[in-house]
C-alpha cells in the first residue's frame, strides 16, 4: 500500500483499504518496493484514504495509481485490522477488477490461493487478515 506519507505525524486512527481482488480460488497479492515501510513483504493492493474520499473511491484511485486497473466492483468489507505498531486500521474488501495487473509501484505480483499465500513473506496485518480467513472459512491445510 505506497504512499508519500511517512507513519509521523497522526493524530487518530489512518483509514487504509486492501483489495482482495480473486481469480478463481486465487488472490493477487503485490511485493512492496524495498524502501517503503515492510519494503519486500506482500500485501494486498490498495493503500490510504485521502481527505474527504471514501473507501470505495480509495480503492479505485490506489488500484489504478498501483496497478493501473479499473475497479468494477467493491464488494463487501471482509475485515479489519488495527496494523501493530502504526496508526492504520485495513479494511480488507472484497473488489472486482477490469484490466491486467501490471507492477506500476510494486516490485512482484502473485496469484496465490489463501494456503499458498502462507509461504509468502507477508505484511503482518496482511499475515493475520489470512489466518484469520482460513480459520473463518476451514480451509487451512
Amino acid at each position: 500500500m505506497p504512499s508519500n506519507h511517512s507513519d509521523a505525524g497522526y493524530t487518530g486512527p489512518v483509514d487504509v483499504v486492501a483489495a482482495v481482488i480473486r481469480r478463481g480460488a486465487r488472490v493477487l497479492l503485490c511485493q512492496r518496493p524495498a524502501h517503503k515501510r515492510h519494503g519486500g513483504l506482500y500485501e494486498f493492493p490498495g493503500g490510504k484514504c485521502n481527505d474527504g474520499e471514501t473507501k470505495d473511491q480509495a480503492i479505485a484511485r490506489e488500484l489504478l495509481e498501483e496497478l493501473g486497473v479499473t475497479v468494477t466492483h467493491v464488494g463487501s468489507l471482509l475485515h479489519s485490522i488495527h496494523d501493530p505498531g502504526s496508526p492504520f486500521v485495513i479494511h480488507f474488501t472484497d473488489v472486482r477488477i477490469d484490466g491486467t495487473p501490471l507492477t506500476i509501484e510494486h516490485s512482484d505480483l502473485q496469484w496465490v490461493t489463501f494456503n499458498e499465500a502462507l509461504y509468502l513473506d507477508l505484511a503482518p496485518s496482511d499475515r493475520r487478515f489470512i489466518e484469520d480467513f482460513l480459520d473463518r472459512s476451514g480451509e487451512a491445510e
